[in-house]
């Protein structure tokens, strides 16, 4: 298996078309560069979001083509750490023109508990992990019956997911009751 990582992996956002969808089973990912904008999120600091200025101005650009890209994250209620940062992440993804919805992983049973971007429906990058979260690369797949499976667990991902601020506004609820 060859792993396409580094500018490779950054190509693939250039490449498609119309659609790019990914799913987001894990309950972490370290990435590079990202350990101190964590910290930073979690000491209530300031942040200038300098470290993910390429892919929001990726996003903006994206959107301006109108091109979508879209993604659900399953995440574990009550939410760690980290995915109380992405969820933060996140508005700034949306303003920038993607779309990211949330799924309870409680609510996600059936759900393949793979890491993929899935393009235009017609090709997947299968994303590849260590043991410490990082991301080693993404194996490229063209085999017609897996992108229809992919495409079909996007269909099932996107149809139970809701929106960020739905997401917010059920976990202010059950906070409160």
């Amino acid at each position: 298996m060859t792993l396409v990582s580094g500018d490779a992996f950054g190509d693939l956002f250039r490449s498609f078309e119309h659609t790019a969808f990914r799913l987001e089973p894990r309950e972490r990912y370290n990435s590079p560069g990202e350990d101190e904008p964590l910290r930073r999120f979690l000491a209530g600091e300031p942040d200038d979001l300098a470290w993910n200025r390429p892919w929001l101005d990726l996003m903006a650009e994206h959107a301006a083509k109108g091109k979508f890209v879209h993604r659900v994250r399953v995440v574990s209620v009550p939410l760690s750490d980290y995915s109380r940062f992405g969820l933060w992440c996140a508005e700034f993804a949306i303003q920038a023109g993607e779309d990211i919805r949330y799924l309870d992983r409680a609510q996600a049973a059936g759900l393949p508990e793979l890491d993929y971007w899935l393009f235009d429906s017609k090709w997947a990058a299968r994303l590849k992990f260590d043991e410490d979260d990082v991301l080693l690369g993404a194996e490229i797949v063209t085999d017609p019956a897996t992108v229809v499976e992919l495409a079909a667990a996007r269909d099932d991902a996107w149809h139970r997911a809701i929106t960020r601020e739905q997401f917010l506004a059920d976990l202010a609820r059950e906070s409160d009751g």
